[in-house]
């Protein structure tokens, strides 16, 4: 089992604390006893809590694999939040009658909670050097999303110009023979962050909307459409 920092498993920390209250107030162990006892629960805690958890892909070059840790610590809550909505939708929109609009939603969050996953395969293919980040299959993404460019209007087609200037920059930056790998991993941290703000939007307007209301349900048509696009940008940039 390996050791864990005690700071990272709130749980591991108030066990070891209720132990020294304990140990001092109740059981008036002395200090020399209690303190280091304590921290030994907390430690132990940590590396049960630690061994729990599933294994974590590890990148060997140190700067894109703290890129990619960062990334995938921005997915893991997301996708928590859009199981967190996905339930909040299905009683609402159930309850109102809603249940086109119940589609839309569940299917844009289905999405998000795939991505922690998909982040994965994206690191483990990073790692494998294939053609993900060669000129050639970056320009195969930067055509998959002009295509998309063209297709969309709105919200939709300022996503897919925003993500199209991202691999452009990172076409020049393989051209010239650096490691596009943590520009393709800040592309994605972006796209995370984008869509837990537009997740947050659609949530609220979930709790306050009318729901009887064509035009609240319009709404929130937009943003799950919004929030799905967002999804899509992501595909392109793993596939």
């Amino acid at each position: 089992m390996k050791l864990a920092n005690p700071l990272q498993y709130p749980l591991a920390v108030l066990a070891g604390g209720i132990f020294l209250v304990g140990g001092v107030r109740l059981a008036r162990l002395p200090n020399v006893v209690a303190i280091p006892a304590a921290v030994a629960i907390a430690a132990g805690g940590a590396a049960v809590l630690q061994s729990r958890e599933p294994d974590t892909v590890e990148l060997a070059n140190k700067a894109v694999n703290r890129e990619f840790q960062q990334v995938r610590q921005q997915a893991v809550p997301l996708g928590t939040r859009a199981d967190e909505l996905n339930e909040e939708a299905t009683k609402l929109l159930t309850a109102s009658d809603q249940i086109e609009l119940l589609g839309v939603v569940q299917y844009a969050c289905d999405r998000t909670q795939e991505l922690p996953q998909k982040i994965d395969q994206l690191a483990l293919r990073m790692e494998g050097n294939d053609a993900l980040l060669s000129v050639d299959g970056l320009e195969k993404q930067l055509k998959q999303a002009e295509i998309k460019v063209r297709n969309s209007k709105g919200v939709a087609q300022e996503q897919w110009g925003k993500l199209a200037n991202s691999l452009k920059r990172n076409i020049s930056l393989a051209k010239q023979g650096e490691d596009a790998r943590q520009a393709q991993l800040a592309n994605l941290s972006t796209l995370i962050a984008e869509s837990g703000g537009v997740l947050q939007q659609l949530q609220n307007k979930l709790r306050t909307a009318d729901l009887t209301s064509s035009v609240a349900a319009d709404e929130l048509r937009e943003l799950s459409d919004e929030f799905k696009g967002f999804q899509e940008n992501v595909d392109v940039l793993i596939t």
